[in-house]
């Protein structure tokens, strides 16, 4: 199968192309290579990928609306996962711009161009932040989720909305993927995990917001890979019986759904943080501070949706899960 793939230089991206490929798929890669964070880092994970026979990999801004079309035209993919976005809650709050034009812009040239070229399937990445305001737990897809907390979120469920409407008018099957704090080996620099680490390291304080009192569902990278390689093989159908008059935000009369992917293990930051103590055989300097705009207290997915459609149901544990990464940072850091 002829699969596109963008966002493949990414942190999930890499992951989700080396399954694709070991399944003996052709994956067209396609990433922009920006400078959120290090470039080099991208270009390592890319590294991994370009050696296979049944990879390429082109240069591309999913923004740029004529590129994207003649990309699609030329390209004609069976099937797309669209990865690629701006991402981070709190870059949303001082770069806006930057979010309306990769997550907005760049979604609906990926809807217009799986239109066309008669894709079959359409998985994109949604996220957990949809989620804001709700404090009921575990998150579930059947719950409203029309209070986002962060424009990155508000991007998100705005996508959902967007996939809905091309189910409904064109019969884009369409399935909006909402992560959970993903975490492994070849992670974002901007992230918890990798800022602890190497603050720790470095023998420099952490940050811990809201004074240590939050809960994160953290879920490793290999479960949300292998989520995403299952899921994409069940396009969803048309449901003649769905009920408007008691409409479900998770499916629709339309091919579309919305899953979760997470652990349904929420963990207390402090924990992690002990067991990245341990893994690192170092204690951090932590440096407690308030609630930063945009996030939450807390986050637990509900996974049934998931484990109904494939089967599976992620389960690796923080203290497994965070001794890979620091075996992997070690080793590509050379500390």
């Amino acid at each position: 199968m002829k699969i596109l793939l963008t966002g493949c230089a990414g942190f999930i991206g890499m992951h989700v192309c080396e399954r694709l490929l070991a399944s003996d798929n052709e994956v067209v890669g396609i990433d922009n290579l920006n400078d959120y964070y290090d470039v080099s880092l991208k270009q390592a994970r890319l590294d991994r990928l370009l050696p296979h026979p049944k990879f390429r990999m082109l240069k591309l801004d999913v923004a740029d609306r004529e590129k994207m079309r003649e990309m699609f035209a030329t390209e004609a993919p069976q099937r797309v996962v669209h990865l690629a976005a701006q991402a981070g809650v709190r870059y949303s709050l001082t770069n806006p711009h930057a979010y309306v034009d990769s997550n907005l812009a760049g979604f609906i040239n990926i809807l217009e161009g799986c239109r066309h070229a008669g894709a079959e399937h359409l998985v994109y990445a949604s996220s957990s932040s949809v989620y804001g305001g709700n404090s009921r737990t575990p998150f579930s897809e059947h719950d409203n989720v029309d209070h986002p907390v962060s424009l990155y979120a508000a991007t998100k469920k705005a996508n959902e909305l967007m996939a809905h409407s091309y189910s409904h008018l064109f019969g884009l099957p369409c399935t909006g993927l909402r992560f959970f704090t993903v975490y492994g080996p070849w992670g974002r620099p901007d992230m918890s995990l990798f800022l602890f680490t190497k603050a720790i390291l470095a023998d420099r304080p952490i940050d811990i917001f809201n004074n240590g009192q939050m809960q994160r569902d953290f879920t490793y990278i290999d479960d949300i890979a292998d989520g995403v390689v299952r899921v994409l093989s069940c396009p969803p159908s048309a449901n003649p019986d769905y009920d408007r008059q008691d409409p479900d935000p998770a499916g629709s009369w339309s091919p579309y759904r919305i899953c979760n992917i997470g652990n349904h293990q929420p963990v207390e930051v402090m924990h992690f943080i002990g067991a990245l103590e341990r893994a690192l055989g170092k204690t951090a300097k932590k440096n407690f501070l308030p609630m930063q705009p945009g996030d939450v207290p807390a986050t637990d997915a509900d996974t049934e949706i998931l484990q109904t459609l494939t089967g599976i149901s992620p389960a690796t544990s923080v203290e497994s899960g965070i001794q890979r990464f620091v075996a992997w940072y070690r080793d590509y850091f050379k500390v």
